[in-house]
C-alpha cells in the first residue's frame, strides 16, 4: 500500500531550524501535489504549504510561515522537503505530510515538532 514516511521533526529553541522531509513509496510521485499541515493540541489541522505536481509546479504558503518556511521536492527520490526556519513556539504541532491527486489522498503517520526554551 501507499506510504508516505516523515522524519526530521524534534525539538528545538524558538529561532532555531528543522528540516522535515517525507519519503513516498507506491506512487507515481511526479503526479501529485504535495503538501505539509500540522496539528496542535486542541486545534483543526491546518495547510502549512503545498507543491503542485509538474513542470509548471507552484508552491503556495499560509500566510503565518510565509518566509520562514519552504517547500520543495526531489521527484527521483519520491521526497518533499520543508525547510523551516526562525520558529516560534507557536509552531509546535503534529507535522503531517499529503499527496493528492484527485480523487486520492494519502497521509504520513506526522512527526512532532516542539519549540521551546
Amino acid at each position: 500500500q501507499v506510504q508516505l514516511v516523515e522524519s526530521g521533526g524534534g525539538l528545538v529553541q524558538p529561532g532555531g531550524s528543522l528540516r522535515l522531509s517525507c519519503t513516498a513509496s507506491k506512487i507515481i510521485f511526479g503526479w501529485y501535489d504535495m503538501a505539509w499541515f500540522r496539528q496542535a493540541p486542541g486545534k483543526e489541522r491546518e495547510l502549512v504549504a503545498n507543491s503542485t505536481s509538474g513542470s509548471a509546479g507552484t508552491t503556495n504558503y499560509a500566510d503565518f510561515v510565509k518566509g520562514r518556511f519552504t517547500i520543495s521536492r526531489d521527484n527521483a527520490k519520491r521526497t518533499v522537503f520543508m525547510q523551516m526556519n526562525n520558529l516560534e513556539p507557536e509552531d509546535t504541532a503534529v507535522y503531517y505530510c499529503n499527496a493528492h491527486r484527485t480523487p486520492q489522498q494519502f497521509w504520513g503517520q506526522g512527526t512532532q515538532v516542539t519549540v521551546s526554551s
